[in-house]
């Protein structure tokens, strides 16, 4: 068997790569699918649409290079989190859209719950704030608005999943329900103290334990696919899995308390692993699970920021002023500067470190002057500042100072983006050889589990660093032009 297959399927389209023994991708593809949005704020994703966009992608990376699903050793599997699907255990069918981690439906549920004195329970036992972003008031909205629905998942009739458990039960055919520790942790209903589902706030969101899946060790065994599922074989096994920002944290090697990375897609994601150590933040940053080197859950503090490469897809499709999101390198370095012009693409509110949910869209300094180029800098500018907001706030909490970034993710291949990301923050970015490290995280945590990778130190052979972006800027000028920003961020707050 010679190769690893990893299904990375993210919040726009869905990716299949195949990895062989080096850690090099020998083949790809990848299938956008439908975004659906019923109301102002709310997002969701047909999840019949969301399993045929995968079983294209694997058949495809299958058929480029002729690779035949014998040769298949074990598969990954990586994933947009949060996102929440309810769906009937007997037949499979979703009873619902998907809920996307993006929408703000349940906002005004959060609020209630702030209200009545929630807030610290929900922070000391998950992590997390209590926020519509992740998937326990999104579970809570499915089960009071869809007529039957509780009777149904009262008598064991519905499974909840996110995107990794909804993947596991189509490839199994419908014989494994099961997540792992990782997206677990992101539900707001997972006790990460004592790593088990946790009984009390199952109880204030009125959601019935028989609906959750069993949770695993990222790196363990998952289950085995039926025939034909995805145009495979029967019985390749399942032995990775992870919610996508934990992926790709294992991706980049940062196995040990200390190491960071950012990962740039739809969204931007900062995570540091802390090791054994919980910390739980007091500034906004999120306190999550991720893997050590064997796959096994450690502690991260992670900072989340809802809209980065999804504001260039906004140019692209919206605005329609660029072609191709990689045009937007090449546009922005037409001119010097955004000549004062700020975009803060709050289009889902702000993330960490605001977690303000009232916020909107906003583009500042417009005058007679500006061309479409400065919109374009201005919105590669903005992913970079949002992650400057997340660093100062780590570095507070940890009171350790950042030297250097390991970066990820579609945008990290934009060499303006990561240039100015170096200079905004003053420090070294390096870019590996392979970007799509959450891909290669799925893959290195189920090549471990099948023994296809014998160890730790074979599997840090495999990853090289591409590029080194050294910082350029000085101080005056960096803190002048953060200081512009932080002044926009107000004025996109309502």
């Amino acid at each position: 068997m010679k190769y690893i297959l990893a299904i990375d399927q993210g919040t726009t389209g869905s990716r299949a790569f195949i990895f062989d023994k080096r850690g090099n991708i020998v083949s790809s593809s990848y299938k956008e699918f439908r975004q659906i949005y019923p109301h102002p704020g709310w997002v969701e994703h047909n999840p019949l649409e969301l399993w045929q966009s995968v079983e294209f992608v694997v058949k495809e990376a299958l058929k480029r290079k002729q690779i035949k699903p014998a040769e298949i050793a074990a598969i990954g599997i990586t994933n947009q989190r949060e996102t929440t699907i309810l769906w009937e255990r007997k037949t499979g069918r979703p009873v619902h859209n998907a809920i996307v981690w993006q929408c703000r439906r349940t906002k005004d549920i959060c609020e209630k719950l702030k209200n009545a004195g929630y807030a610290e329970i929900f922070h000391k036992k998950t992590g997390l704030v209590l926020d519509a972003y992740f998937s326990g008031t999104k579970i809570k909205w499915l089960l009071d608005n869809i007529k039957g629905l509780r009777a149904k998942a009262l008598a064991g009739e519905i499974c909840f999943g996110t995107v990794d458990s909804w993947l596991i039960w189509n490839l199994t055919g419908r014989s494994a329900h099961i997540t792992d520790y990782t997206n677990a942790s992101r539900t707001l209903i997972f006790n990460i103290k004592e790593k088990k589902w946790d009984r009390e706030l199952l109880k204030i969101f009125n959601i019935p334990r028989g609906i959750l899946p069993k949770v695993n060790a990222s790196s363990s065994f998952f289950g085995k696919t039926t025939k034909g599922a995805c145009g495979l074989i029967s019985g390749i096994p399942i032995f990775g899995v992870a919610g996508d920002q934990q992926a790709a944290l294992f991706g980049q090697g940062c196995f040990l308390p200390g190491q960071m990375k950012n990962t740039y897609g739809t969204g931007c994601f900062f995570l540091l692993n802390t090791g054994a150590k919980y910390i739980l933040s007091k500034n906004g940053l999120l306190t999550t699970l991720a893997c050590d080197s064997k796959g096994k859950p450690v502690y991260a503090l992670e900072g989340a920021v809802f809209i980065t490469g999804a504001a260039v897809q906004w140019l692209r499709d919206e605005l329609k002023i660029i072609k191709t999101a990689s045009e937007s390198e090449s546009l922005a370095k037409k001119v010097p500067n955004t000549k004062g012009v700020y975009f803060v693409p709050a289009f889902v509110g702000l993330g960490a470190p605001y977690w303000d949910s009232s916020a909107r869209g906003t583009i500042t300094g417009i005058t007679r002057g500006t061309n479409r180029n400065h919109i374009i800098r201005a919105t590669l500018e903005a992913i970079a500042y949002q992650v400057k907001d997340v660093v100062g706030v780590m570095e507070k909490e940890t009171k350790e100072r950042l030297y250097a970034l390991r970066v990820d993710g579609g945008a990290a291949g934009n060499n303006f983006l990561m240039q100015f990301q170096a200079d905004i923050l003053g420090v070294n970015i390096l870019r590996p050889k392979v970007t799509e490290t959450t891909a290669r995280g799925a893959a290195m945590l189920a090549g471990l589990g099948a023994g296809f990778w014998r160890s730790v130190s074979e599997l840090k052979k495999t990853i090289r660093t591409e590029r080194i972006f050294l910082p350029q800027m000085k101080n005056p000028q960096r803190n002048k032009l953060y200081t512009g920003w932080l002044k926009a961020v107000e004025k996109a707050r309502l």
